[in-house]
C-alpha cells in the first residue's frame, strides 16, 4: 500500500508539474498611425480616449492568444476594434477622398504559410480586415480592388455592410475642407506646406501565438483628399504588411516611400536571410532608408522570440503592446 501511495504521489506531482509548466510565450503589438503628433495638438481628454481604444484592441487580441488561439485570429480581433474607433484613420475614422467619400484598404498575412489577402478601394464593408481575410481564405487570389472587391464581398454574407456615409466623422470632414482650401491657395500661386500628418494614418497589429506562428494585419483609409483611386502601402504585401516564420511587420507613414522601399519585406528579409536582430533591421529601414529618400513614418513588428519593435521617425506614433512576460502598455509620443 505504501508503495502504491508513493507511486500515486509521484504521478500527481508529475501531473502538477506538467499543469504548472508555462505555456509558450505569446506577444502582441499594435499601432494606430505615426505622424506629426504633438502634445499641443492632443488634449488630455482625447489622449485618454484614444489610449482606451488602444487598450480595447490589446484586450481583444491578447484574449485570443491567452486562450490558445492563433496569431491570425488575434490580429484580426485587434484590428477590428481599431477599425471601429473614430480616433484612427481606418474604418469608422477613415479620411475623406477628394470627392467626399471613403475608400478603404486592408491586408492580412500569416507568416508560416505565407498565405495573404488584401483589398483596396472598398466602400461598403464595415471591417475591411475581415474582407481581406475572406480573400485569403475563400478566393484563389491575394489582392482585390474597388468594384471587384465589393463584388467578392457580395458573396460573403458574414461580412457586415454599411452605407459609405457610415464612415463619416466631423473631424475628418474638417481635414478635407482644410486640404481643399490649401489646394485653392496653391492654385492661386501661394506656397502652402502640407498640413501635419497629411500622409499618415493606418492601424495594424502583429502577433506571436503559442505555436510560434506570426501574423500581421493592416487597415487604412489612406490619404485625405486622395484622387484617382490612390493606393498606399498598407494593403500591398511586402510594402506595408508582411510576415514570414521569423518576422512580422505592419507599417505606417508616407505610403509612397514604403512602396518604393518594400519596407516591411526588407525588414523581415534582413532578419530571415541575413540574421539581423529585428531591432537593428527595423531601425535601419525606418530611420535611415526611408528618410534618405525623403519619407517618414514608423512600423511595428516582432520576431519568433516575441521581441517587439516600434521604431518611428516622426514626433509620435499611437502604439500598444503585450510582451511575452505579460507586461503591457500604450504610448503616443516619443518616450524618454
Amino acid at each position: 500500500m505504501r508503495r502504491w501511495s508513493a507511486l500515486f504521489l509521484s504521478m500527481a506531482v508529475a501531473a502538477g508539474a506538467v499543469a504548472a509548466a508555462p505555456s509558450a510565450p505569446t506577444a502582441l503589438v499594435i499601432h494606430g498611425g505615426a505622424g506629426v503628433i504633438t502634445r499641443d495638438q492632443l488634449s488630455p481628454a482625447d489622449e485618454t480616449a484614444l489610449r482606451a481604444d488602444l487598450d480595447r484592441a490589446l484586450d481583444a487580441g491578447d484574449a485570443v492568444l491567452k486562450r490558445g488561439g492563433t496569431a491570425l485570429d488575434a490580429v484580426t480581433a485587434a484590428v477590428q476594434v481599431l477599425e471601429d474607433s473614430p480616433w484612427f484613420n481606418a474604418g469608422k475614422g477613415a479620411v475623406f477622398t477628394a470627392d467626399g467619400t471613403h475608400e478603404l484598404d486592408a491586408a492580412i498575412m500569416e507568416g508560416h504559410t505565407r498565405r495573404a489577402g488584401a483589398v483596396a478601394g472598398v466602400r461598403t464593408v464595415r471591417h475591411p480586415v475581415l474582407l481581406a481575410r475572406a480573400v485569403m481564405a475563400h478566393s484563389p487570389h491575394v489582392f482585390l480592388a474597388a468594384e471587384g472587391a465589393e463584388a467578392f464581398a457580395d458573396t460573403r454574407p458574414e461580412l457586415e455592410r454599411v452605407a459609405n456615409r457610415w464612415f463619416d466623422t466631423e473631424r475628418r470632414r474638417q481635414q478635407l475642407e482644410a486640404a481643399k482650401e490649401r489646394e485653392q491657395r496653391q492654385a492661386a500661386g501661394e506656397r502652402v506646406p502640407l498640413p501635419p500628418g497629411a500622409y499618415f494614418g493606418t492601424v495594424g497589429a502583429v502577433a506571436l501565438d503559442a505555436s510560434g506562428h506570426i501574423a500581421v494585419a493592416t487597415s487604412t483609409g489612406g490619404m485625405t483628399n486622395k484622387r484617382w483611386g490612390r493606393i498606399g502601402d498598407a494593403p500591398v504585401i511586402g510594402a506595408g504588411t508582411y510576415a514570414n516564420d521569423q518576422c512580422g511587420i505592419s507599417a505606417t507613414g508616407w505610403g509612397e516611400f514604403y512602396l518604393r522601399t518594400v519596407a516591411a519585406h526588407d525588414i523581415c528579409a534582413r532578419v530571415a536571410l541575413r540574421g539581423d536582430p529585428i531591432e537593428a533591421a527595423a531601425e535601419d529601414v525606418i530611420n535611415r532608408v526611408i528618410p534618405a529618400l525623403g519619407g517618414d513614418g514608423g512600423a511595428i513588428g516582432l520576431d519568433a522570440r516575441g521581441t517587439i519593435v516600434m521604431p518611428f521617425n516622426t514626433s509620435g506614433m499611437y502604439r500598444g503592446w503585450v510582451k511575452p512576460d505579460g507586461s503591457r502598455g500604450t504610448a503616443v509620443f516619443r518616450e524618454p
